[in-house]
């Protein structure tokens, strides 16, 4: 049987009192919103007033980011002179929106509308997994010069390719990059090496994701060449899949990006996108719902979601009400990293770049049956990983989890160890075979640096590369058993002796029932979008009972759905709840029906056959 990871609730402290009722007055907001922008460092009315209205006029210049010039140059001469080029991404989310950001934007600004896609002299190109791996290949390199490609736009990778971009300049091949992760100690040799986190680029927001730097390649290119901005704004849709998609944080740039992408995705249902709307914050009487964003300037309203992505809003939210980015991480990204995972990401870049309802559609049919395909795979294999941990007599009790079977997919190890991870909260490396060598992925828990032990453990790899949270790593197959005894040895020298990793819960601010309203969830809309960086609040509430009677399991899957009551603060007031994978809590719900506890959790409006109910997404149960 699994063990249930405990979760430390951290309750922020409460902010400067002054600082928070100053915020609230001149705003005119609730103390309650007015204490969130303060712990989200958002103190004074003119910063909370750009935080509720996202401008993209507030965009930094894309000037500002090293080798710009240099890679707007190159790419100029490139549309001149009637050069091909070769757009070539990752293939997960991040680089397949990237493809088809920049595809999108330059075959409409250099080509005849009715030319066909394979005589376009802007191809796609992203890498088999399999046999070519993460980023730029040599086979890549090859391919470009074998097909006459000159230039080659790299997205979402590329920083640490010395050697594949020193071979493609052996070949008289230009490259530019525009990658968002670490450098090496040595840049490769490209004209232009897009890259915000370079330690040599003065660029104010470092944080943009592979697509969110393509982006500012084409706003460079749209300055340059004096273009309308509507082209350039009408790609925010696929940046902000890929915001949601590649979990970066969605604060500055990103959040202003997100906000009006999300526009895009919901334009039926906000006739604001294209109507001119009064000021957030003209006027108390604005609070009562949710706060429109800045009115969209004319390049910015208009068509809405491309054909692909439309379709695949059919495919994968059929229910009705605006999306948010949790909808794009849960509803869009899985059936675009589907292509890569399991067959040809290129059909997700097909689904992206087509240009009528007809062919979006049946693309997207494609990728949502390779979809399916792989929530199968990943059920199988998930099913087969927490039933060896079960099986190992120390596998509950163990300080991390490393496992390996010969025939699991490639494909679904990150999935599945995100899963185990899940169940168990603690470092999680799941190893299957390809090509002779142990090849898999790491995934970490918060505030531990999973890279750092992989590092400790470098004699015993062949290769291994990522960051804190998540990484990829090759071994022999030989070295899986030394393997795993070391990454144990380190991961628990790092931990407090004789302690597990602890699952944090964030909670924002203690309140009672009595202030759960619906109108307090639309002032709560107002800080939208969520994410990293600027999470969904969490809430707690405390001396609460279970209304008799209400307390039941929900599907297969272990969910709990429960009717909440604080009688000493809110006499004859019940709340709905629904938690999600808390169906453990169910024996002592039911042994202990009069007894009093806490819940932490988020707040949500359940919309079902016309009705609309506030509901607690319950996060944790905590008896005192």
């Amino acid at each position: 049987m699994a063990v249930i990871p405990l979760k430390r609730w951290n309750i922020a402290p409460e902010p400067d009192p002054t600082t928070v009722a100053g915020l609230g007055q001149a705003l005119g907001i609730s103390p309650v919103l007015a204490r969130l922008l303060v712990q989200r460092g958002i103190e004074t009315p003119a910063a909370a007033r750009n935080f509720f209205e996202p401008d993209l006029a507030n965009l930094a210049s894309p000037w500002l980011m090293c080798d710009m010039d240099r890679a707007v140059d190159r790419l100029r001469r490139a549309l001149d002179g009637g050069e091909k080029i070769l757009v070539l991404g990752d293939y997960d989310v991040d680089g397949i929106t990237s493809v088809a950001l920049i595809i999108s934007f330059l075959r409409p600004l250099a080509e005849p509308h009715d030319l066909p896609e394979e005589q376009s002299r802007f191809q796609p190109y992203i890498p088999d997994r399999h046999r070519e791996g993460y980023g730029i290949s040599m086979q890549a390199v090859d391919y470009a010069q074998e097909h006459g490609f000159s230039l080659v736009v790299a997205l979402d990778c590329g920083v640490k390719a010395v050697e594949q971009v020193a071979y493609a300049q052996s070949l008289g091949l230009d490259f530019i990059i525009c990658d968002h992760h670490l450098p090496g100690d040595e840049l490769p040799p490209a004209v232009a090496v897009l890259d915000p986190k370079r330690l040599d680029c003065s660029y104010p927001y470092p944080e943009l994701s592979g697509c969110g730097v393509g982006f500012k390649l084409l706003q460079a290119l749209t300055e340059k060449l004096n273009l309308p901005l509507a082209p350039l704004y009408a790609q925010l849709d696929l940046v902000t899949v890929s915001i949601a998609a590649d979990v970066v944080p969605v604060t500055g740039e990103n959040r202003i990006m997100a906000a009006h992408g999300l526009r895009r995705f919901n334009v039926t249902q906000a006739a604001a996108f294209a109507a001119p709307q009064p000021s957030a914050l003209a006027s108390a009487d604005t609070l009562d719902g949710p706060a429109p964003l800045a009115p969209a300037p004319a390049d910015v309203a208009g068509e809405g979601l491309r054909p692909g992505l439309a379709a695949l809003h059919e495919l994968a939210t059929p229910r009705q009400g605006p999306l948010s980015l949790s909808s794009l991480v849960f509803g869009f990204a899985p059936r675009i990293n589907a292509a890569g995972r399991m067959g040809d990401a290129h059909r997700a870049v097909n689904m992206l770049l087509a240009s009528t309802q007809q062919e979006a559609r049946y693309t997207a049919e494609v990728v949502d049956h390779m979809n399916q395909e792989r929530r199968l795979s990943d059920a199988r294999t998930t099913q087969e990983a927490l039933a060896l941990i079960a099986e190992d007599p120390d596998g509950a009790t163990a300080p991390a989890t490393v496992l390996y079977q010969p025939h699991w997919p490639q494909g679904v190890l990150g999935i599945v160890a995100s899963r185990c991870l899940d169940q168990y909260y603690r470092p999680t490396v799941i190893l299957t075979e390809r090509d002779g060598l142990a090849t898999g992925s790491a995934r970490s828990v918060t505030g531990f640096d999973v890279h750092e032990v992989l590092e400790a453990c470098a004699p015993l790899l062949r290769q291994f590369g990522g960051h804190k949270a998540a990484a990829g790593l090759a071994l022999p197959i030989e070295n899986v058993p030394a393997f795993k005894e070391q990454f144990m040895r380190e991961v628990a020298a790092r931990l407090p002796v004789g302690q597990l990793p602890v699952r944090p819960v964030e909670v924002d601010a203690e309140l009672d029932f009595t202030q759960l309203t619906e109108e307090f969830l639309q002032q709560l809309a107002r800080l939208e979008p969520f994410g990293p960086g600027n999470p969904t609040p969490i809430f707690a509430t405390h001396h609460v009972r279970a209304v008799p009677g209400s307390v039941r399991p929900v599907g297969q899957a272990g969910h709990l759905k429960i009717r909440l009551m604080q009688p000493s603060q809110a006499p004859g007031l019940v709340l709905e709840g629904i938690g999600f994978g808390l169906g453990h809590y169910l024996p002592r719900l039911l042994e202990q029906p009069d007894a009093e506890f806490s819940v932490c959790y988020t707040l949500e409006m359940n919309e079902f056959r016309g009705s609309r109910t506030l509901q607690l997404r319950l996060l944790d149960l905590r008896w005192e």
